[in-house]
């Protein structure tokens, strides 16, 4: 067997592919288990538990010897199963097989074979330090063992050499030196393949800014030439790896750096790059440190020492301001890039190399800047390490990642083309020169394939949305680097560059159309800030204090969506959730400052619209009456008050007002949301606008109850037409919003306005409803019930009474037609029926009182309800009869309340003009044979739009809700209903005792509200004897009957004190049939003379002073 044959068996591309995915793996459930037993919150059960206490002890004594018989309690096998692994043995394997071939490493020629070993020698050593770093590392792979025993009567087979592994790691830095030794000769050759490379990557920003880095513009005549070169996949390589690669391979295989000034020089220049190095996650690697402590112990070593030393001052001095002057640099030029092919997508085939070029650049800026805030050293000048600006690179970013994906078929299209009709005739020649001289069949075959894949593509592909796959082709040439770079190969790649040239450049453009979003994710993957939560919000903090920033706010929450991307399948737990916690919580945060500058702007319109009020030009009237007058001479230090509209005139355009200010942060806050209309975070779409609206809507419910000025102490409000007023400016400043930003600026007014109608609002608090509703009972309605504020007919209000003390408040402010409108506007239909549910409530509770004296007195008013037409004997039981004037004001509060119910229906009517009219014809049309459950559900509709019905549904339902089903309780029940309306017939005269009973033909009604038993009267016999299904008209009759002849009476006695107010109890009595639509005037003349009550008419009427003019 030739040694070639051997070679093409050792399979060493698909070995170090393999290895490099499975140890980054390891390395991660390393790192996973670490987090997890330092964290108390994580911390597994069986570490913590007093159980095991004792049991942990013991195996961290005895560790790797440990006896299954003594002193081990027994657990179940799974608890520690997915702590154990083995996967270290196959990398060492490896990389003495690849020794023994003497492979040749070149990063310019044979990339992805020397990329792939390096990668393999940082996992392999980041794998032990980071094992090193678990403390509980022997009490978990221990227990695990002891488990395994116990289950399975036997050990694990790897323990042994695990276990042994632990001892002999204890010092990782010292064992991992002699373990590489026998390497070095390979890692070096790899590591000094980087010093092309590496050097031109690490340039300041003023060496970026004189070459025009990444400029389209720089050169006009050139922006159709394709940006290639020979090291392609160098250029987007990122820095932190090649830092990794050179510090890591260095401090295994130091030899070489007293031996080559090259490999010094190139070490010297990773150390001055920076202070820390990424291991995985948020594992760092303190590089100066480390290879401090390590080279101390090595003799001969004192001159790297100091250089070391040396190179730590150098970062301390010098690396912020150097990286802060590449993100400056960055910031400008990605947003150039972005702008020209934005503007040119088509530019994006041939200068495609650009973009992964700026997005490699930024996101190894913003990595070392996130490594090094989170491990800040202490200096001089730490601004250097605060970044306010990060808002911006990382917008750019998203948007370049957003217009490759967006563009994807012009690149595809583009490189297609490439592929077919340059890459694969220029592989052709190659192969043509190579077959001149010896070329080995494997390889042969391998180029040939080559060809004809490439020779075979179209752009008829393109167009017919093909998915391209060249996943092989890029792993055969992988295979072939491996041929051609061990020793002695028959066709060694180092003597022939061109072909390495040539593939690499295909490589490159075969990920421009099957792998874009690879391409996107290995360039410009910043997913580690998932593992610096306090970094990355102390970035959005920053960046969201200065202005200029604010417009680029949204790329902290969208760079959440690409946390999910991080994880890999041997720890898919790792990558938990709070990635979608950081993004909520960007999201609210932009929110809140947006929805605080929108409501400003709408409290400053709101205060230029209370300016316009009637109540605020008092003064201008007042000035005009006397405009004649010489106007007084202003006093000294007196300002003047500015007219409304002041604010518009500007006499110098540089000077901003405040609304000028809230407009233009407005502006760059609502740009932000334009990065994107939603995104996908953990199978979650967060759709941003989304939280603005729902804080606005908060903010916005909030301010409605504040604008209410409810003070439950003091019971005072605001009246409800200022508060619509309010809320109508503040509608208005929210609709120009969409001038901003697209939201529905309706449907969040609407939502927010509906839940008003209701007593809390989504969040639980109480609304304006539940605010009008307390203050209408508890105040306005309260004192009615006492007559300090009187229902006033004629003008559709209530009034105050006149008395010493000040009023808290004028009733007609708050209850005049217009404030009800404003009001029922306000809370509308669902507010209202809650304001009549509450009303119903003390109704039904006075109701209930009421029973309660008819039944005391129920003996007496039987009686009486027999002999109404005998007066001697009515004398003496109106003696035996107790509680009079309680009924009275209890059926007057009745009154009231129903009352002020009326005058808030009434305004419904113009809450839906177009249903008025339909829904009048079917009340109108209801018979009184008609079905009760129909009547009542057509009357139910009726008074819901405000119409006034025959029998009141609301109250009808809260008297029958007083009721049981027993059928001897609604016998009862009529009883008492009749008893009741005879009750209040006989107490009637005594009205006319109180002084406060004079009708005033002013506010058309009682001074003391008695006018109010009108409505009381009817409208609850009427609910009553509805829920009992008896004859409304007849037993209303019958209260006339009894009320007419007690009346009557008052006549016969000659006592001037209780005829006071005759008359207007008088009139009382044709209030009560006015206001029935079961009884008429018909029925009242045949029991009560007219003459009486046209005396009554002239008698109150006469005392009424009119003036005139």
């Amino acid at each position: 067997m030739t040694l070639s044959t051997m070679d093409y068996q050792q399979k060493l591309a698909e070995k170090l592919t393999i290895l490099n995915e499975r140890g980054n793996g390891v390395l991660i459930r390393m790192n996973y288990i670490k987090k997890t037993c330092g964290d108390p919150k994580l911390r597994p059960s069986f570490l913590t538990d007093k159980a095991t206490e004792s049991a942990i002890k013991y195996i961290n004594k005895k560790f790797p010897n440990i006896d299954v018989r003594g002193n081990i309690v027994s657990m179940q096998l799974p608890v520690c199963k997915h702590f154990y692994f083995s996967h270290l043995d196959h990398v060492y394997e490896l990389l003495n097989t690849i020794d023994a071939c003497q492979c040749l490493f070149d990063i310019t020629i044979n990339f992805d074979f020397t990329r792939n070993y390096l990668d393999l020698i940082t996992t392999y050593t980041s794998v032990i330090i980071t094992l090193s770093r678990i403390d509980d590392k022997k009490a978990l792979v221990g227990m695990f063992n002891c488990a395994h025993e116990m289950t399975n009567g036997s050990s694990d087979p790897s323990y042994p050499r695990l276990g042994q592994m632990f001892l002999e790691y204890e010092h990782p830095w010292k064992k991992l030196t002699e373990e590489f030794g026998p390497h070095t000769r390979s890692v070096t050759a790899a590591l000094m393949s980087l010093k092309i490379v590496y050097p031109r990557r690490n340039l300041p920003a003023e060496q970026w800014r004189s070459a025009q880095l990444l400029s389209l513009l720089s050169a006009p005549a050139t922006m159709l030439d394709p940006a290639c070169c020979e090291t392609v996949a160098c250029e987007y390589l990122s820095m932190e790896v090649i830092e990794r690669w050179i510090i890591i391979g260095f401090l295994l295989c130091h030899s070489s750096l007293n031996t080559n000034q090259a490999s010094l020089d190139l070490w010297k220049m990773a150390l001055r790059s920076g202070l820390y190095l990424t291991l995985t996650r948020d594992e760092v690697l303190n590089i100066h440190k480390v290879s401090e402590d390590l080279f101390d112990n090595i003799k001969g070593y004192s001159k790297r020492v100091a250089d070391i030393k040396e190179c730590r001052d150098h970062v301390l001095l010098n690396c912020g301001a150097m990286h802060r002057e590449r993100r400056q640099f960055l910031r400008v030029a990605m947003k150039e890039l972005f702008n020209v092919l934005e503007d040119e997508p088509g530019l994006l085939g041939p200068k495609a190399l650009f973009v992964f070029m700026a997005l490699s650049f930024s996101r190894d800026e913003v990595l070392w800047l996130v490594r090094h805030s989170e491990n800040m050293p202490k200096i001089k000048t730490p601004e250097d390490y605060i970044d306010n600006q990060m808002a911006e690179l990382l917008f750019y970013m998203e948007k370049l990642r957003g217009l490759m994906k967006k563009h994807k078929h012009v690149l595809q299209r583009y490189h297609v083309q490439y592929l077919a009709q340059f890459d694969a005739l220029v592989l052709n020649d190659t192969i043509q020169v190579l077959s001149i001289y010896v070329c080995p069949e494997e390889e042969s075959v391998l180029m040939t394939s080559f060809v004809s894949t490439l020779s075979g593509l179209s752009v008829k592909q393109v167009d017919n949305k093909q998915e391209f796959d060249f996943r092989a082709l890029r792993l055969d040439w992988l295979r072939l680097q491996a041929y051609t770079s061990v020793n002695k190969a028959p066709l060694p790649i180092k003597d022939y560059p061109d072909l390495a040239k040539v593939m690499n450049l295909i490589q490159f453009h075969t990920r421009m159309v099957d792998s874009v979003e690879e391409m996107l994710q290995e360039t410009s993957e910043v997913s580690i800030l998932c593992f610096y939560p306090r970094v990355f919000e102390k970035m959005f903090s920053q960046s969201s204090e200065e202005m200029t920033m604010k417009r680029y706010l949204m790329s902290f929450p969208s760079v959440c969506s690409l946390f999910s991307q991080c994880g890999h399948p041997l720890c898919p737990e790792e990558v938990s959730k709070k990635s979608l916690r950081l993004c909520v919580t960007f999201l609210e945060q932009i929110a809140k400052q947006t929805s605080n500058v929108v409501l400003e702007i709408c409290a400053e319109q709101c205060n230029l619209n209370d300016q316009l009020l009637a109540k605020h030009c008092a003064d201008t009237i007042s000035a005009a009456r006397h405009r004649k007058q010489k106007k007084p001479v202003p006093k000294k230090g007196e300002v003047q008050k500015e007219k409304p509209g002041a604010e518009s005139i500007r006499k110098d355009r540089s000077v901003t007002t405040n609304v000028d200010k809230l407009h233009m942060t407005l502006t760059e806050l609502c740009s932000t949301y334009s990065l994107c209309g939603d995104f996908i975070v953990f199978d979650h779409i967060v759709i941003p606008t989304e939280f603005l609206i729902s804080h606005l809507e908060t903010r916005l419910s909030e301010l409605i109850v504040r604008m209410a000025n409810y003070n439950q102490a003091t019971q005072e409000i605001a009246r409800p037409s200022d508060l619509l007023g309010g809320i109508k400016a503040y509608t208005a400043s929210l609709h120009t919003l969409y001038s901003y930003i697209s939201v529905d600026a309706t449907r969040l007014v609407k939502s927010v306005l509906l839940q008003q109608t209701h007593p809390l609002d989504s969040q639980g608090n109480q609304t304006i409803t539940t605010l009008y509703t307390n203050w209408y009972l508890e105040s306005l309605l309260r004192q009615a019930s006492s007559s300090v504020i009187v229902h006033c007919p004629t003008m559709h209000c209530f009034v105050n009474q006149t008395t010493d003390n000040e009023p808290s408040f004028r009733a007609e402010e708050f209850s005049d037609v217009s404030e009800l409108q404003a009001l029922a506007e306000l809370i509308g239909p669902y507010g209202l029926k809650f304001l009549s549910e509450n009303l119903m409530w003390h109704i039904t509770s006075q109701v209930s009182e009421l029973k309660k004296l008819a039944i005391e007195n129920m003996d007496v008013l039987v009686q009486m309800r027999s002999n109404f037409d005998k007066p001697e004997e009515m004398a003496a039981l109106r003696k035996r009869l107790t509680g009079g004037e309680n009924v009275l004001k209890r059926m007057t509060i009745i009154g009231v309340i129903l009352s002020f119910r009326s005058m808030a229906q009434d305004c419904l009517k113009d809450h839906c003009p177009y249903l008025v009219g339909p829904i009048t014809c079917l009340r109108d049309c209801i018979s009184p044979e008609a079905d009760i459950k129909v009547t009542l559900s057509v009357f139910e509709l009726a008074s819901a739009t405000g119409l006034t019905c025959d029998i009141d549904p609301a109250l009808v339902a809260a008297i029958s809700s007083m009721l049981s089903g027993n059928t001897k309780m609604i016998s009862d029940e009529y009883k008492l209903s009749c008893l009741l309306l005879v009750y209040i017939a006989v107490s009637l005269p005594t009205l006319a005792l109180d002084i406060n009973s004079s009708y005033s033909r002013e506010r058309g009604g009682h001074n003391n509200n008695i006018h109010c038993l009108a409505t009381a009267i009817n409208q609850l016999a009427a609910a009553m004897f509805t829920v009992q299904n008896k004859n409304i008209e007849q037993h209303l009759k019958e209260f006339l009957m009894i009320a007419s002849s007690t009346l009557l009476q008052l006549g016969q006695n000659v006592e001037r004190v209780e005829v006071k107010n005759r008359e207007s109890i008088y009139l009382l009595l044709h209030m009560i049939v006015e206001e029935s639509s079961f009884l008429s005037q018909d029925m009242l003349e045949s029991c009560f003379p007219y003459a009486l009550l046209r005396n009554a008419y002239r008698e109150v009427y006469r005392t009424f002073v009119v003036t005139l003019g």
